[in-house]
């Protein structure tokens, strides 16, 4: 069932734009798939935060929009590395365990962030502390601006992709 009022492709495309410099830097050092995979993974990510409508007692953009949540998920996905890592060694656990960190916490960070762009805005320190962001560019029901977040998501990820064409041919 599709969550209420929410606005996949703007987050989408903010997952992607967040994620393009990490997927970036994973292709260069030779992960390719990996790279991929967190690109696919942020995608499948960037609604978590408003998984809040469907819990009850949970406020919409209240603890799910925080640099608290954004950090669990971060140390899940993380952790969930770290476990699959393990079967190929110390090293490969280690370095799966640092990507689903960052694919989390990276993926739930650019929701936030796309958040701060509409008028309602968000508090991600709360509850330590009630700063508000709101940097009031457009609704979050605005075509325009959530089809354009996905626009240059998916422009990124192409200009990413490109660089790493590139350097490969040098």
């Amino acid at each position: 069932m599709p969550l209420p009022h929410v606005h996949r492709e703007g987050h989408v495309g903010a997952a992607l734009l967040a994620y393009a410099p990490v997927g970036f830097i994973v292709f260069v050092v030779g992960f390719e798939g990996a790279a991929m995979a967190g690109a696919v993974g942020a995608g499948l990510l960037a609604m978590v935060p408003d998984y809040d409508q469907r819990v009850p007692g949970i406020s919409h953009r209240g603890i799910t929009h925080t640099v608290w949540f954004a950090a669990l998920v971060g140390i899940g996905l993380g952790l969930i590395g770290l476990a699959i890592g393990s079967n190929d060694g110390i090293l490969a656990a280690i370095d799966l365990g640092v990507f689903g960190l960052l694919v989390g916490t990276v993926t739930i960070l650019s929701h936030i962030a796309a958040d701060a762009l509409t008028p309602m805005g968000v508090e991600p320190f709360a509850p330590v502390r009630n700063d508000h962001y709101s940097y009031d560019v457009a609704r979050a029901a605005n075509p325009i601006a959530n089809y354009g977040l996905l626009v240059l998501g998916i422009i990124a990820t192409g200009i990413a992709l490109a660089v790493v064409n590139v350097l490969s041919n040098i």
